[in-house]
């Protein structure tokens, strides 16, 4: 059998999967009511990537960010002093004008039917698709929340997290260890700035050259070129070098050659708990493989989920950055 249709065999028994993980939502939920549901979101997400193909990464990002904070319910795209996308965490994701593009589409094809977070989970997918990842049908029916506050915004994966506090944070929404490695995984596209890994390159310890001793020696001259000391912390850097526009597993690669950019990243691979998932991702003799782009749908379908609010609760805004 050959490996394209393994994977498409995979992809098939996800969708079969689905209402079961999905806690009322299903693949297929806009069938009947919204036909063009999903077509719209694709086809509004390719228009943005063609002018500015960085905005797959801060899709993919938004959709995490907004998991991880009272469940996939679109709170982040709301509105407001002190609401979520005023945290810190948040400043810098991008995408609200791709959803609400979607959205004012879909309210003209079918008025009041299709949610928002339901726009940010498909955008999510159709984004990794763009950037050559494999594709994966995606649970619809979830309702957007009403509340979004900025305090709520602590429980989110953190640059410097150790890998026990990375687990901690997955295993509250039942994601495992392999769904920590594989999420974490979608830094292969997209970058980050300089102001939140320079701490690594100087005055991180006190003998050798100064920098975490987990990057690379040779590449640490490299990011010292690109982000100097007292250089512009918003300067932007790969997070995957060398590939940051495609959906691979070079990211990977990247953590076992000691060039993960953020320090929570590096630690999957310095950490052994994890390390075993990266090489397994690899294709490391003696393990048994997994392929990243199969478990990273997996593995989105399975945070897409989290806390939904589907049937009467929360509701379908018609306006995805206010609450009706």
């Amino acid at each position: 059998m050959s490996q394209k249709v393994v994977l498409m065999f995979l992809l098939v028994a996800m969708a079969g999967t689905a209402t079961v993980q999905g806690q009322g939502t299903r693949v297929g939920f806009y069938a009947t009511t919204c036909r063009r549901a999903e077509s719209i979101v694709r086809a509004t997400v390719q228009s943005h990537f063609t002018s500015d193909s960085s905005i797959a990464p801060g899709l993919l990002r938004m959709h995490f960010h907004d998991c991880f904070v009272n469940g996939c319910d679109a709170s982040i795209l709301i509105d407001g002093a002190n609401t979520e996308k005023t945290a810190g965490p948040n400043l810098l994701l991008r995408g609200y004008d791709v959803i609400a593009d979607a959205k004012t589409q879909l309210e003209a094809e079918c008025p009041g039917v299709v949610s928002c977070a339901d726009i940010l989970a498909l955008a999510a997918r159709d984004s990794v698709v763009l950037t050559k990842g494999l594709t994966w049908p995606v649970p619809t029916g979830r309702r957007d929340g009403r509340v979004s506050l900025a305090s709520d915004t602590s429980n989110l994966p953190g640059f410097t997290d150790s890998v026990d506090v990375q687990k901690q944070k997955f295993a509250a929404f039942g994601l495992n260890a392999q769904d920590l490695v594989t999420l974490v995984g979608g830094h292969t596209i997209g970058t980050t700035a300089c102001q939140f890994f320079r701490y690594r390159l100087y005055n991180f310890t006190t003998t050798g050259n100064g920098a975490d001793p987990s990057i690379n020696p040779s590449f640490v001259s490299q990011l010292q070129t690109l982000c100097p000391q007292n250089g512009d912390g918003s300067r932007r850097i790969a997070l995957d070098t060398g590939s940051q526009n495609s959906f691979d597993s070079s990211f990977f690669a990247n953590l076992r050659s000691g060039q993960g950019i953020l320090e929570s990243d590096q630690k999957l691979w310095t950490d052994a708990t994890t390390r075993t998932f990266v090489q397994r991702f690899l294709g490391v003799r003696g393990l048994a493989g997994l392929t990243f782009g199969v478990e990273f749908g997996r593995s989105m379908v399975k945070m897409s989920n989290i806390g939904v609010k589907t049937g009467t609760t929360g509701e379908i805004r018609r306006v995805c950055s206010a609450i009706n």
